[in-house]
């Protein structure tokens, strides 16, 4: 049994990249979360119709962006929209181990592999596997399972890593992310599908 629970809350939505992008620009004008939470959800940014909704997806949104370092703030928001697909996918995995593992066991051994597919059953293989590790698998129903199967395939197809017909789809990540990224922590490439060869030549 692992020590450290799997975060499993990513059971609505997707990468929100337009709603993450509003909040980063409120953060940068606010530089301060607290009031950013209370203008989004006092004005209706995230446009949700219930404050209890707001207030939900506020929360998971900022969660992810506060993984991020003022650097990698500016970025997201000046970036081209596939950099800032890639940007929030390390946010998200970040924010949630369990997917962090998927990526690097699953999505990027597959591509390496030269495996073209990733199909449900790979994640049903992973989740097996994982929850004799991870009690707390056991607990998640098999509809909450679905969903949060269906929510993963959903983010790495607006990630642009996965086609609409499941082939995973080999990233390519800008000079500029890349270097982004490695100047965090170089573990955190291994969440896309690419081959170390394509890294060579960048410190």
């Amino acid at each position: 049994m692992s020590s450290n629970k799997y975060c499993m809350s990513f059971t609505t939505g997707g990468l929100f990249i337009r709603e993450s992008l509003d909040l980063a620009r409120m953060y940068l004008s606010f530089r301060d979360w607290d009031s950013v939470r209370d203008k989004a959800i006092e004005d209706n940014w995230l446009q949700v119709r219930t404050l209890s909704s707001r207030k939900r997806l506020f929360r998971e949104i900022s969660a992810r962006l506060k993984t991020f370092s003022n650097a990698e703030i500016e970025f997201f928001i000046d970036s081209n929209p596939q950099d800032q697909a890639y940007l929030l996918w390390v946010a998200v995995c970040r924010r949630y181990t369990f997917i962090a593992d998927f990526s690097v066991e699953v999505l990027r051994e597959r591509y390496i592999t030269l495996k073209s597919d990733l199909t449900y059953e790979d994640f049903d293989y992973f989740f097996n596997r994982k929850s004799e590790w991870h009690l707390e698998l056991d607990e998640i129903t098999s509809s909450t399972r679905n969903k949060l199967r269906q929510v993963l395939f959903k983010m790495l197809r607006e990630a642009d890593l996965l086609t609409a017909n499941n082939m995973i789809h080999a990233a390519m990540l800008s000079p500029r992310l890349l270097e982004l990224i490695l100047q965090g922590s170089r573990s955190e490439v291994l969440y896309f599908p690419i081959f170390e060869s394509d890294l060579k030549g960048i410190a």
